[in-house]
């Protein structure tokens, strides 16, 4: 059951708020001054916090990074004077989730604890969820030097900076989304919910609804109001994969929101607002997108604040046997396996020799492969061709041509995977990594 602390030196008001929270299933504890909340706080965890700012012995405002230490997992709002619009920014900033305007209605209070409380339960199936998926997305420690620079400043960036936007720069497979996880894991945000979107795999009708929401009757099908993946993020990440693939009206909207964190629901009037990090990711060279007119510059410079390049793994053959060894296990998990096999010493040795040109997923998609294929309790990986094996190879002759783009490269790759499948393309994106809408794209371009 979700508890709640009311913290205000009103007696009267706070018995009457009390009583009407209660009557709606809130339990609710009464502190009349910040002391007396450091107390409570400090014997038991709450929910919700409806923090006043002017309190007998200090500054609510003041006190709300140190509330927000002690209880990460709480949903506060800020309680400020009437027409005091600069302190409710300010609470914002600081990791408030709303504020309420003296004198409180009941009404208003009831709407906000509401809401408060289904962000609350939503981050908690959410959180379940994660639970599942953080196996899968866990980052597994490397030991090159270039990646080892990539993850000591993801996790500078993370405690330094919490609402800062990323950039994750690297071609299609290499660990953007693993890294992302681990940004937000390191973060002060980590209780608070990740939320991941591809971009491309996102029609165009329906993307601002999806990232932003709407309010009921904004349009045809708008039968009640949703809250949009902005909204959902709270305090937590949001992960925005190929966001290079964003139409024009909606990289204005994210630049918006990026500048202040302000946004309106689809068809809405008030103002909301959210204090989630953007982790944006793409494999796209967004600097010649900009120079063409297919992405806007001023949003590339917001999104550019921590911009990271993350080398293929190619580049960093150190971490490939450190790679298999990790993701074995939990592919053969995945697979129903209680047994995991052994890569053997040949077996890692042609890993090492191979090029990835599909990454770490293309990794992940050749032991699913060998744990199919292979019986016994070590994994041999004969089948695999390697640059040794013959230059006529598809697999080798991917990446031998150094003057070709990776554009041209990854085109020529997804057709020759189409080829290998029988034509078979959802089948084929699956297996990439991608979505279908932009495996389509890619076999149709010229």
């Amino acid at each position: 059951m979700l508890t709640t602390l009311l913290v205000d030196d009103d007696r009267a008001f706070s018995a009457v708020a009390a009583a009407t929270l209660q009557r709606e299933g809130l339990p609710v504890t009464v502190a009349h001054s910040l002391h007396e909340a450091r107390n409570l706080i400090a014997q038991k965890s709450f929910d919700l916090i409806i923090l006043d700012r002017r309190l007998p012995d200090g500054d609510g405002l003041e006190a709300l990074p140190e509330v927000r230490a002690a209880l990460p997992g709480a949903v506060v709002v800020m309680v400020t004077a009437h027409g005091d619009i600069a302190s409710a920014v300010e609470a914002i900033r600081l990791g408030a989730a709303d504020y309420l305007a003296k004198p409180i209605e009941l009404t208003d209070l009831l709407f906000k604890a509401r809401r408060a409380a289904d962000e609350i339960r939503l981050r908690d199936r959410l959180q379940h969820a994660e639970g599942a998926l953080s196996t899968r997305r866990g980052l597994i420690t490397p030991v090159s030097p270039p990646m080892k620079a990539v993850v000591d400043t993801i996790e500078r960036i993370a405690l330094s900076s919490p609402r800062s936007p990323v950039l994750l720069l690297g071609e299609t497979g290499c660990g953007k989304e693993a890294l992302a996880w681990h940004l937000h894991q390191r973060s002060f945000g980590a209780a608070m919910p990740f939320i991941q979107l591809n971009c491309a795999a996102l029609p165009e009708s329906m993307a601002e609804s999806e990232l932003f929401g709407h309010e009921k009757g904004a349009f045809t099908d708008a039968r009640a109001t949703r809250r949009g993946l902005v909204e959902l993020a709270a305090r937590g990440t949001l992960f925005l994969d190929e966001v290079g693939e964003l139409s024009a009206p909606l990289q204005a909207k994210l630049l918006t929101f990026l500048d202040g964190g302000r946004f309106r629901r689809l068809g809405g009037s008030t103002e909301l607002s959210s204090s989630a990090r953007v982790v944006a990711a793409t494999n796209r060279d967004l600097e010649r997108n900009v120079k063409e007119g297919r992405f806007r510059e001023d949003l590339w410079f917001r999104l550019s604040v921590f911009r990271i390049e993350v080398p293929p793994l190619r580049a960093r053959k150190e971490d490939i046997a450190r790679l298999a060894e990790g993701l074995l296990p939990r592919v053969a998990g995945e697979q129903g396996r209680r047994d995991v096999p052994r890569l053997s010493a040949s077996a890692l040795a042609r890993l090492e020799r191979y090029r990835f040109p599909g990454n770490v997923r293309e990794l992940r998609n050749i032991l699913e492969r060998a744990l199919a294929l292979e019986s016994g309790a070590e994994l041999s990986l004969d089948w695999l061709v390697t640059p040794d094996a013959g230059a006529s190879a598809p697999a080798s002759g991917f990446v031998s041509r150094e003057v070709e783009t990776l554009d041209a490269l990854e085109r020529r790759y997804a057709r020759w995977a189409l080829e290998q499948n029988e034509g078979r393309r959802l089948e084929t994106a699956k297996a990439l990594g991608i979505s279908h809408p932009t495996f389509n794209k890619l076999v149709r371009e010229e």
